[in-house]
């Protein structure tokens, strides 16, 4: 089969999981037919096929994450759409304060199998409340996995695994990952979350990314192997729980790391990744590890404003070149 978009392939996932499990349900703003399938049409067609399992909400996301946390307790496995990430602001208390929480306050005995979708992401120009990364607010939240999948086969196994996982699971995909096309996934085949991927072998210096940087690093890649200079590229896939194995392993065998995210830089998943390589391979280390990130502040509107917010291909590569020096 020839290249396929992320939308396609989470439209299949979907797709696939609730013709397996009746107990698969959708939420969200828009998302059944007659209002459209969705902003970006992922839902689209499910409704006409599956009728009330695909319900689209009232503009309260508060109101439709606090039913899809009751329907998970009840024995559902709900899908919940949030249109922008920035959105999850409006119901945090139902994710973190009830969601996340509740395996843990009811001594194991009530799960909260549900998968909060959504999406983000600059170069859009749709200002500082509707494209942030806000992945390091959940991953700092015990009770939630955290998953941002980079490319159309990634996004379909791993989303299949999310809707499986009988914890709740917050699904990021990044805003152009919809139409750029990569290979198809295998329907059927779902991916384990929590594990890396190893996307080009290298020697002399570990690039890890996850979600839109995985379209930055592997063109620096290629620049540098031209100069003898050996990458290493990690997409990790899941941020939390991290892939802790793959990433030190890679490591310990090249001595260099950078991390690269589109988040802001501070208390962000890079601090994260280098604290934890410090504390396990400080002696292994041939230099420190270092992060390449947007600066620290809201995304702004203007194209040459949202240009200089994020970071770029030639930042990627004076981290990589900082390390070998």
């Amino acid at each position: 089969m020839s290249n396929v978009n992320m939308i396609q392939s989470l439209n299949w996932a979907l797709h696939d999981a609730m013709e397996a499990d009746d107990n698969v349900i959708l939420f969200g703003e828009e998302i059944a037919d007659p209002e459209g399938g969705g902003i970006v049409k992922i839902s689209a067609g499910l409704s006409t096929k599956f009728g009330s399992r695909v319900r689209s909400t009232p503009i309260s996301e508060m109101g439709f994450m606090g039913a899809a946390v009751g329907a998970a307790v009840a024995g559902m496995k709900p899908v919940v759409e949030i249109m922008l990430m920035n959105f999850v602001a409006v119901c945090m208390d139902q994710i973190t304060n009830h969601a996340a929480k509740l395996r843990f306050m009811s001594g194991g005995q009530t799960s909260v199998p549900m998968v909060i979708r959504t999406m983000t992401g600059s170069g859009f120009q749709n200002g500082g409340q509707h494209s942030d990364f806000l992945e390091a607010w959940f991953c700092h939240t015990p009770g939630i996995k955290v998953v941002m999948p980079s490319n159309a086969a990634d996004a379909y196994g791993l989303l299949r695994s999310a809707i499986d996982d009988p914890d709740p699971v917050l699904f990021v995909d990044y805003l152009n990952n919809y139409w750029t096309p990569s290979a198809p996934p295998t329907r059927g085949e779902k991916i384990p979350l929590g594990k890396a991927r190893i996307h080009g072998a290298g020697t002399d210096v570990t690039v890890i990314g996850y979600s839109r940087s995985m379209l930055d690093i592997p063109p620096v890649a290629e620049k540098l192997a031209k100069e003898g200079i050996s990458v290493e590229v990690i997409d990790l896939r899941t941020v939390s729980p991290l892939d802790m194995d793959t990433i030190l392993t890679s490591v310990k065998k090249t001595g260099r790391c950078v991390v690269v995210h589109e988040a802001v830089k501070s208390f962000g998943v890079g601090a994260e990744v280098s604290s934890r390589i410090h504390e396990s391979l400080f002696k292994e280390l041939k230099a420190p590890v270092q992060r390449v990130a947007s600066n620290d502040s809201p995304v702004p509107y203007a194209p040459p404003l949202e240009a200089a917010f994020l970071y770029s291909h030639a930042d990627i590569e004076a981290a990589i070149r900082k390390t070998l020096a």
